[in-house]
């Protein structure tokens, strides 16, 4: 559990951290530095847009992520209390007034009457380590509140590749079917000739058109799945008025390499992190309602100023006041503290757990789609695309039937297709292996608050 006490060093310097190396993490290579806004504005053009500047944008502009901010500041603004001192008390008393006149031989005014005027000041002073635990459980919950920032960044990073990956997988069905309609419209003007020669039936004719049409409204449905999954990315870089009007400039095939390698530290990543900072918080808020059993002594300084004659001079006097711990020794706050505190150490431990299976089943679901769609790009389409063309030609030849020249055509389409989304499925396969070995910034661990 050592570290637990790397948690508790995550500092003040996280604002300054946050705007710039954030931003220069997860935006140094941007392909276009277009405002989200100009991005989605409508219109013919269509800007490019990378994968990294989407998160960069969503970093920058997500509804949620902001929110989780806000996290930051209560967090902060806790630690500032738990910071302050308690205030002084002031307090004025006068006594023996006398409803017939206090008048004395020096005067009438109200410093020279015969009133016994006490003016006291008193300070609370807090002991057995309260404002050492205390301030704990603020840097604890600070530590928790950046690490849930991360996490919730790191689930946004995940969303926005996910999106992508949706929109490109689209854009490239759009692509596979508009050119399985285009290759049957080209047999379409050859079976026009062989059917004018005699060597085909009109409804040979119109089952090639026909199939051209349907791979043409196919294309159509996937086009607008593609716009819809841009809108989608939009709405995740926090545009107000998201239309989808941008193109991908990364490709399938690069984001399907994009999943890190090397050692990682399941204990490092944020969900984790948070966890250990919220066990830490309620220890020291443990620490804090076992220290409350033994009462804060009040101090006081007081002036006495007496009339004039008799009673004599003013005096000055000290005091000191405490609560006697007789009947109240906070037993239910501790018990309650407790439990929080184990209940704590339970989430921390499956946690842990979770980060390292996480981080297993991406590992494995990554390596089985990298070879899945290795052997549909390097065996099974180029396969596919030959038999197509041999039958093709045998077709134009009058060496094939039409039943054959449909099947091979279809068949080539949907492993092209499947060969797409196998592409696809490798590059959701990285963000979910990226996502599961994500970790909390080392500079923002050895930062100090």
């Amino acid at each position: 559990m050592s570290f637990l006490v790397n948690v508790l060093a995550i500092g003040a310097s996280f604002w300054a951290a946050l705007s710039l190396t954030e931003f220069a993490a997860f935006g140094s290579q941007p392909g276009t530095n277009t405002p989200p806004d100009s991005i989605s504005s409508g219109g013919e053009s269509k800007h490019e847009l990378s994968l990294l500047d989407a998160q960069r944008i969503a970093f920058e502009r997500n509804w949620d992520l902001l929110a989780a901010k806000s996290g930051i500041d209560l967090a902060t603004a806790g630690l500032l209390v738990a910071k302050q001192f308690p205030n002084p008390t002031f307090s004025f008393s006068s006594a023996r007034i006398d409803p017939n006149g206090n008048g004395t031989f020096l005067g009438n005014n109200l410093w020279n009457r015969s009133y016994d005027s006490i003016f006291a000041v008193s300070q609370l002073v807090e002991i057995a380590g309260k404002r050492r635990n205390r301030q704990a459980s603020g840097r604890a919950g600070i530590a928790g509140a950046q690490a849930r920032f991360y996490d919730a960044k790191r689930a946004l990073d995940q969303g926005v590749t996910k999106a992508y990956v949706a929109a490109l997988l689209a854009e490239e069905k759009t692509r596979v079917l508009n050119e399985s309609a285009r290759t049957l419209r080209r047999q379409a003007e050859i079976s026009e000739t062989r059917f004018k020669a005699g060597d085909i039936s009109d409804s040979d004719r119109n089952q090639i058109q026909n199939s051209a049409d349907v791979f043409e409204l196919d294309a159509k449905s996937a086009e607008a799945s593609a716009i819809q999954a841009r809108i989608a990315v939009d709405l995740l870089m926090g545009v107000a008025n998201p239309k989808g009007s941008w193109a991908p400039k990364d490709s399938l095939d690069k984001l399907t390499t994009a999943a890190g390698e090397g050692a990682v530290n399941p204990d490092a990543r944020p969900d984790v992190v948070a966890a250990a900072a919220d066990l830490s918080k309620t220890q020291a808020d443990l620490a804090l309602q076992k220290a409350m059993r033994i009462p804060d002594p009040t101090f006081s300084l007081f002036y006495e100023h007496n009339p004039p004659n008799t009673p004599g001079p003013d005096t000055f006097g000290l005091g000191v006041s405490f609560p006697l711990p007789l009947w109240n020794l906070n037993r239910g706050n501790i018990r309650a503290a407790q439990a929080t505190t184990e209940q704590s150490a339970l989430t921390l431990g499956k946690l842990e757990a979770q980060a390292r299976a996480d981080i297993a089943d991406a590992e494995i679901a990554y390596a089985e789609a990298r070879r899945r769609s290795g052997l549909y790009e390097n065996e099974i389409r180029p396969r596919a695309a030959r038999v197509r063309e041999t039958i093709a030609f045998a077709y134009q030849k009058g060496g094939a039937s039409l039943v054959d020249l449909l099947t091979a055509e279809r068949d080539d389409n949907s492993i092209r297709l499947a060969a797409a989304e196998a592409l696809a499925d490798a590059a959701n396969a990285a963000a979910d292996l990226n996502s599961a070995r994500n970790v909390v910034p080392a500079t923002q661990l050895t930062s100090k608050q």
